[in-house]
């Protein structure tokens, strides 16, 4: 049974019961169609075996936010987006404190995004509906259809989480999967540089002049989507700004065969658009080229690469894509062509990872330098 709270005075129940043991089964239901931020419909949590939802829209969370700050440890699957709507409501991006039973059955080799649903099917023998993923969390009042979906979502998190946890831990793999945990709240956490966010859509075939141009959008856009509250595709998708920057429309009427343009962006944009593209720094200041994917390095060194993941993941049985990821590699293959700072590396291969893995393959591809730093030549 759960027990639906949108009254300020029924949450002491709640605080009082979270004061009593601190670790949680949590869930968030919420809405981000047209919206840049989430707006938060129901808060779930599992405290002491009983269910409660929490009114998203009418109760001050503010003492709920510092309770999970400040516990023991909070349970959820695939947490990222309730990360990042805790983040956005509390004003703290600092949780620590999480175990993600997904990232905890990837390392039980059950893929890497593995559903709830076939999560409590797989470790439980349990099985839920999952029929309102796309309710309208914010109406009011919530169907009984809706709330039992919501209740479901948390009334087996703690058993679940129970059960991979004895798999971790006979294992090994438990301490390096709360690591993971830990990393992957730090990244939601980090806001990318406005200047850098044109990394997020420019490639290594893009000039100079191109990541330049990418690099002004991506300011103006970020500007625009936080002071109106929309999503950035209502702005620019990102297919869009690279095909702006690849054919550099001069006029209005260019502007608007532009790839998934809006209508609307081009009447009240269309001009800062064009400008931003025209209008450009001192080529001295245009950001250096992008690095080739990892694949583009040699074929010896590639197999090295392959080699070593490998043979670590079998070492620790740990499935290869969880140990290494293809964003992780690049990071590396681009640590090592820049000569960056390994601090600037992802905090993935800086933990359990580092001695075991980042170092030796940071080592192959430094004896792949001359052959990587020629591809770079090629491109200038």
């Amino acid at each position: 049974m759960y027990q639906f709270i949108h009254h300020q005075q029924d949450l002491q129940t709640v605080y009082h019961l979270m004061d009593q043991g601190t670790i949680y089964g949590l869930d968030t239901e919420f809405i981000k169609v047209d919206t840049f931020w989430p707006k938060l419909g129901v808060f779930q949590i599992n405290v002491n075996g009983k269910v409660y939802l929490l009114d998203g829209t009418t109760l001050d969370l503010t003492e709920f936010w510092n309770r999970i700050f400040a516990a023991q440890q909070n349970v959820f699957h695939a947490c990222s987006e309730d990360i990042d709507l805790i983040y956005h409501y509390s004003q703290h991006k600092t949780l620590e404190n999480v175990f993600d039973t997904q990232v905890g059955m990837s390392f039980l080799g059950h893929g890497l995004q593995v559903s709830y649903q076939n999560a409590l099917k797989t470790m439980l023998d349990v099985d839920i509906e999952k029929d309102q993923t796309r309710s309208d969390w914010l109406a009011r009042p919530l169907t009984p259809e809706q709330l039992m979906y919501a209740a479901n979502d948390v009334e087996y998190i703690m058993q679940l989480s129970e059960k991979v946890k004895i798999e971790l831990s006979e294992k090994r793999l438990l301490d390096y999967v709360l690591e993971d945990c830990c990393s992957l709240t730090y990244e939601i956490g980090q806001e990318k540089p406005i200047s850098m966010l044109y990394q997020d859509m420019g490639n290594y075939r893009n000039s100079r002049k191109q990541l330049m141009q990418l690099q002004q959008l991506a300011v103006w856009r970020e500007q625009m989507v936080k002071a109106l509250n929309q999503p950035r595709s209502f702005i620019l998708k990102n297919s869009t700004m690279q095909d702006l920057v690849e054919k550099n429309p001069r006029n209005t009427f260019q502007l608007s065969t532009m790839k998934d343009i809006r209508t609307n962006i081009v009447r009240e944009h269309g001009k800062t658009i064009l400008d931003l593209l025209k209008f450009l720094p001192e080529q001295a200041e245009w950001p250096l080229r992008m690095a080739r994917p990892i694949r583009h390095s040699s074929r010896e060194i590639t197999d090295r690469v392959e080699q070593t993941i490998q043979n670590i993941a079998d070492e620790i049985a740990v499935p290869k894509e969880v140990l290494m990821r293809k964003k992780w590699l690049s990071s590396l293959y681009q640590h090592v062509v820049f000569h960056n700072d390994e601090q600037d590396l992802p905090q993935y291969l800086l933990g359990w990872r580092y001695d075991m893995l980042t170092k030796p393959l940071i080592d192959v591809l430094h004896s792949d330098e001359s052959y990587l730093s020629k591809q770079m030549k090629v491109m200038e």
